[in-house]
């Protein structure tokens, strides 16, 4: 992977919005067209989670959750609704940490995340009939089949980040996230490389995928800027048939569990 000195971002402008059973490789092929782009060898597109887990009908109603005594205990100490913390139960393999309003697992896909991911921004609301949307179910396989789709339908197979939002312990604010990757290796290995002083670097593995992922979810926006798609030129990452798991870090190196 050679430095990229100049990066693009481009958010694909009007993208139309996503509902259960839409097809995301035509969408995108549509809306690349409507912002008069064409994909190119090496191009990275950036996809929302929210777009990936409402066209894989990820919703959940509510009234269709009965909460278990273990997530009702959960609720209270998290100050929650007793069916959306089943819901995180469920989608858990763990619970790390608890606060009023926050729930603190790692995910049954390895990552460490609020809530298991579990939200109800950006999705239409009915008062009457509540309901959330979870994460992809394997994030990873989502990015290779649009990857794959992609490539099928116009001949260039570009690189695929699903991003979505996640804070971290040590900084405030949330951040883009690599949560599904096709196409690339996430993961920047430089131990062993020199540095311009001829340092041998040690510990060095830019996380790009995430860097990525960050960089698109500022072009993105968190509100009502409907960019959920980016498009990324110039970034010059190493092509390899792997996805997401190279970023999780093992539990018994985590140093704030």
């Amino acid at each position: 992977m050679a430095a990229a000195a100049r990066i693009e971002l481009i958010a694909l402008d009007g993208f139309p919005r996503v509902e259960p059973g839409d097809d995301l490789v035509r969408l995108i092929a549509g809306s690349l067209a409507a912002n008069a782009l064409t994909l190119q060898p090496g191009d990275v597109l950036v996809l929302a989670q929210k777009i990936v887990s409402k066209s894989e009908d990820r919703y959940v109603s509510l009234a269709d959750v009965a909460p278990s005594a273990e997530a009702l205990e959960l609720a209270a100490r998290a100050d929650k609704d007793p069916r959306q913390a089943e819901l995180i139960l469920r989608e858990s393999r763990e619970v790390l940490r608890v606060r009023p309003g926050v729930i603190i697992v790692e995910h049954r896909n390895g990552y460490v995340h609020a809530n298991a991911g579990i939200d109800k921004s950006n999705i239409e609301i009915d008062p009457d009939k509540p309901r959330v949307l979870l994460l992809p179910k394997d994030p990873d396989a989502s990015a290779q089949r649009l990857r794959r789709e992609l490539e099928r339908l116009t001949g260039i197979a570009p690189q695929v980040i699903i991003n979505d939002s996640a804070g971290r312990a040590w900084r405030n604010g949330t951040v883009g996230i690599a949560i599904g990757t096709a196409g690339f290796e996430p993961l920047f290995n430089q131990i062993g490389d020199k540095d311009m002083f001829g340092n041998v670097l040690e510990v060095t593995e830019p996380a790009v995928a995430d860097e990525l992922a960050a960089a698109a979810s500022l072009v993105m926006g968190q509100a009502a800027e409907a960019c959920p798609v980016v498009l990324v030129r110039g970034a010059r990452l190493k092509p390899a048939e792997t996805g997401s798991r190279s970023l999780l870090r093992d539990s018994s190196l985590d140093m704030f569990r």
